[in-house]
């Protein structure tokens, strides 16, 4: 009998739940089975491995938080792009504790990819289809200049999130992350348009 096509949303979603709580390299098959009630040989059959399902759920968890970002930021109708990135900052800020685990995967996966051209391909989509989007969302602009914008953000974003990760203290929240762009601010020239 083969695995129910439903099986493969449980195995995300308990791939999410397990890094969670979970250190990437302590996730096995076993462990996302159990979490999902899903059939072992399911994952095999919907994803070809293990590895592939973590890689799936490490990017699905990633949009969900941009989709989270997104929902945060829609209370902002309209607004000047510094306010919707100062808001952005915060939501990211307030919800990054909430996403330690897929933080870890996602910083696991970016030092896998060097060696394994797929998920190479697969995370560099991802970033490829999160520029413009977040470019949009702050309202940054949708030619190439306000994809490139996005995609500093993004690093910035990234950077901050992997700093934390290796000591609390380094996170820069509240009025720091605001005095600090307020310092970036003023050492970029300011050109007309």
């Amino acid at each position: 009998m083969s695995p129910q096509p439903s099986n493969r949303g449980a195995l995300l979603e308990g791939a999410l739940r397990c890094l969670e709580r979970l250190p990437p390299e302590r996730i096995t098959a076993r462990e996302i089975a159990a979490e999902s009630g899903a059939n072992l040989a399911s994952i095999a059959y919907h994803f070809g491995s293990k590895d592939q399902l973590v890689t799936e759920a490490v990017i699905e968890g990633l949009d969900r938080w941009l989709a989270e970002i997104e929902r945060c930021m829609g209370e902002i109708s309209g607004g000047r792009p510094a306010e919707r990135l100062r808001r952005a900052f915060e939501v990211m800020e307030a919800t990054r504790r909430e996403r330690t685990g897929l933080a870890r995967a996602f910083l696991t996966a970016l030092a896998k990819a060097q060696h394994d051209p797929e998920l190479g391909s697969t995370l560099a989509a991802g970033f490829a289809k999160t520029r413009p989007a977040l470019a949009e969302l702050l309202g940054l602009g949708d030619d190439q200049s306000g994809e490139d914008a996005g995609g500093l953000l993004l690093a910035m974003f990234d950077g901050l999130l992997f700093q934390a990760l290796l000591d609390q203290t380094l996170a820069i929240e509240g009025e720091r992350m605001q005095a600090a762009l307020g310092r970036l601010r003023g050492a970029l020239p300011n050109e007309r348009r």
